[in-house]
């Protein structure tokens, strides 16, 4: 048995409405059963999702306050104020100023960007900067991904003088700032048919208002923001992120070239992968570690050798970035293990003064995905008093909705319902980790805690195939709303399974039913290879694709979770040392079974693992063994022991040692001849000292000493004879008995029986016999006879 690492939830589609799809649009019922899963029901809705070439972009003025902003933009341009684009300092925050500066740039307005510091001016719009832009004459401000939860800058903004729009996608508060214009999807009256665009794209329909077209250049900027962000890709964002990778793979952009370059990215198989774990985290890194500028300076540039030089110095800071996350998640994990830990805390809270503000957000997420609790990293500055947090959160806990509920100690908050960004007294920090404990405490229960895991089909392998998968990749861009598609492998038989790697920590398996047959890889699942026997029936789930290799296709599954449902045998028989054995047995709910009590006694306790004598069938019978994994260290005395052991019992894994001093099975078992000859010189020599001359006997006949041993001790047993401080007599007119009465003998023909059985039977065999046992069957071949 093999558990799962998370909680496997398959989707349930509605069969009827994918056989529809699947029929009409003439796709496999698998790609039919995915669009069901991501709420896309009918047949215009999926040839639209399918085929992007039909789709459109919506109109830019259904946005409220759209007219009034580009009204207020172009006098600007037209009277040549000055505008200043006010961004963040994430991918988003600055594919979204980049975005906008071309626009107006292109529009000949005197533009200039500003991009707050995050450590020494924080998130958002603040007084300082606004004082500052108006000192150095700027006439109108325009927000991008941010501003929405700014009431007091905004206010400043009035007071002196400027004019201020405002383009966010963040959750908006009870209050509205007090601005020129909102342009943003998720206000109350917005009729905006796209509610989840990301900050980018929200700057994206500005420009376009701006210049009465779709800015079809500007796609692959505000492709970086839309995935980067994690905003659901549906509707207008689904737009935006496959029009801009494929603008991205023809693009002439000196910055984005020498982006590539650097993260390795080939640009025939770029897809949103290369911009969520390549081109994202080099942008990021700029404004987690110093100024944001850099990054927007870098995607504006025309200059190769500038952008080079740029790019050089970001790929820099992003190695960095991921030396300090490391060294923060480690102090994080032994301050939780510590000091917060999660039998106590439903929710984790964890601060330290030093700590980079820059990445505490990516620690958080480590945090989350090791612990799976709703985690706030802070970073304390004891000189101003403050905490600055990044907080993840879990399926079923809302972080915007909790947080809210701490407003009077949270004086600057944002975010979503899975992340939020904050800042608040180091004094409150006690108080804010209580309370979003009571509130967790109150709505999550203990399998909340166990991670999930959404499947979207479960399939043969036979379905598995090349056709299916390529067509499975009309679906992408993949990313929030619409994840790469995850099939479950029910019930499948292993072909292969070994570590690769120059370290084996990868994993590569093959799976075959019939006909059909499936690669598999596993990275840093290797030690699965240790937790799975040859015979074994998996369940897996994972993403298909296809391997091209040497201009051959196939199909393949990377592999995510693996699980066993039936008990399983390991056979680690001839290994003689038990405690190389135990380093691969798993600590919890295991038990050592010894048999013989002088083996018992040459094994070291283990504080970890239960080690139980059974000498008797009372105690075998009564011996709790489901749901353990057990090791059966030594052989039992006979069959019955261990049969009623493991009669009705559930074990997960069963692992075979059978240790032994001394082997029956190749020691000769004497034939009739043999205790013919033997009776026959104890009549011919009379009495005589047997230990003395079983040497000499053994060795005239060809035997061991331990043979002459046993034949002498099965007369004594049957009265032929009678021995004596060694010497050996024969006992005149004893009653006739046959040597297979002796206990001895019988003993000899058990112990003979259970090693072949055991000890020398080969791995199928040996399982069959356990499953034997266990179901409380006969054993189905019979067994050799000796005799």
């Amino acid at each position: 048995m093999l558990q799962s690492k998370t909680r496997w939830n398959i989707e349930q589609s509605d069969l009827l409405t994918a056989e529809q799809l699947t029929k009409a649009l003439h796709i496999t019922p698998l790609v039919a059963q995915l669009l069901v899963n991501r709420g896309i029901n009918t047949v215009d809705a999926a040839r639209s999702f399918l085929f992007l070439e039909n789709l459109e972009f919506h109109d830019p003025y259904l946005f409220k306050d759209m007219d009034k902003a580009v009204q207020r933009i172009q006098r600007a341009i037209a009277e040549g104020e000055n505008i200043l684009i006010f961004g963040d300092y994430d991918a988003d925050g600055v594919s979204s100023t980049t975005v906008l500066m071309e626009t107006l740039t292109s529009l000949n307005a005197n533009v200039d960007f500003y991009i707050p510091n995050r450590f020494s001016e924080g998130y958002g719009p603040n007084e300082g900067a606004f004082r500052l832009a108006k000192d150095n004459g700027t006439d109108l401000i325009i927000s991008v991904d941010t501003g929405i939860s700014a009431l007091a800058e905004a206010k400043l903004a009035g007071e002196l003088g400027m004019d201020y729009i405002i383009t966010d996608h963040h959750e908006p508060g009870p209050e509205l700032p007090e601005a020129y214009a909102i342009i943003h999807p998720k206000l109350e009256d917005s009729v905006y048919p796209c509610k989840d665009l990301a900050g980018v794209g929200v700057a994206f329909k500005l420009a376009q208002a701006l210049l009465g077209e779709v800015p079809t250049s500007l796609l692959e900027i505000a492709a970086i923001g839309t995935i980067a962000d994690l905003v659901p890709l549906k509707d207008e964002n689904r737009l935006i992120a496959a029009k801009g990778i494929q603008q991205m793979k023809q693009t002439r952009r000196p910055g984005l070239l020498a982006l590539f370059q650097k993260a390795g990215i080939e640009i025939n198989t770029l897809n949103e992968d290369s911009i969520g774990f390549g081109i994202a985290p080099r942008i990021n890194a700029a404004g987690r570690l110093g100024d944001a500028d850099p990054a927007v300076d870098l995607l504006l540039t025309k200059d190769a050798t500038f952008a080079s030089a740029i790019a050089e110095e970001i790929d820099s800071l992003n190695k960095e970035r991921q030396t300090i996350v490391s060294e923060i998640a480690k102090d994080a994990i032994r301050q939780v293990e510590e000091r917060y830990p999660t039998d106590e805390n439903n929710v984790l809270i964890v601060g330290a003064e030093g700590w980079n503000a820059g990445v505490i957000g990516i620690v958080a997420s480590k945090l989350v995905e090791k612990y799976y609790r709703p985690t706030i990293v802070l970073s304390y500055d004891r000189e101003k008093g403050l905490a600055k947090g990044s907080a993840r959160s879990i399926a079923g806990f809302d972080l915007y909705h909790n947080l809210s509920k701490c407003r009077d100690i949270l004086p600057h908050f944002g975010g979503h319902p899975m992340a939020a960004g904050m800042t608040l007294k180091i004094e409150d920090v006690d108080d804010l980790r209580q309370r979003l404990n009571t509130f967790a405490n109150e709505v999550l229960n203990v399998e909340d805690f166990i991670p999930i895991t959404k499947i979207d089909a479960a399939i043969t392998l036979e379905d598995a195939n090349i056709e299916t998968i390529a067509e499975m990749g009309k679906l992408a861009p993949f990313g929030m709303a619409n994840p790469k598609p995850r099939i479950l492998l029910p019930d499948v038989k292993l072909a292969s399974l070994k570590r690769i790697g120059a370290e084996g920590n990868h994993l590569k398996a093959m799976f075959k039913d019939g006909q059909a047959s499936l690669d598999a890889v596993g990275f840093g699942m290797g030690d699965y290879c240790d937790e799975i026997t040859r015979n074994a029936t998996l369940s897996v789930i994972g993403e298909l694709s296809i391997n091209e290799w040497n201009n051959i296709r196939k199909p393949q599954i990377f592999l995510q979770d693996v699980a066993v449902e039936h008990w399983q045998l390991f056979d680690v028989r001839g290994n003689k040392n038990i405690t190389q054995i135990l380093n691969g047995v798993p600590n919890a709910d295991t038990k050592l079974v010894v048999f013989n009590n002088h083996i018992l006694q040459q094994i070291s306790p283990d504080e970890q693992r239960d080690i139980v004598l059974i000498e008797s069938v009372e105690q075998a019978v009564s011996e709790e063994l489901t749901n353990y994994n057990v090791v059966l260290v030594d052989m039992p005395k006979d069959e019955e022991i261990l049969n009623n052991l493991l009669v009705g019992k559930q074990p997960k894994r069963i692992y075979t040692h059978f240790f032994q001093s001394q082997q029956h099975f190749f020691s000769t078992l004497p034939t009739r001849d043999h205790f013919k000859w033997m009776y026959a010189l104890i009549i011919k020599k009379g009495s005589f000292d047997v230990k003395r001359y079983s040497a000499d006997i053994a060795k005239h006949k060809g035997w061991s000493i331990d043979t002459v041993d046993f034949i002498c001790q099965v007369f004594l047993e049957l009265g032929f004879v009678t021995i004596d401080n060694g010497f050996i007599s024969i006992v005149k007119q004893a009653k006739k008995r046959d040597v297979s009465e002796a206990p001895s003998y019988i003993k000899k023909q058990q112990q003979i029986k259970l090693e072949n059985e055991l000890l020398y039977s080969s791995y199928d065999q040996l399982y069959k016999t356990m499953q034997c046992y266990l179901e409380g069957k006969e054993l189905k071949e019979e067994t050799k006879s000796w005799i």
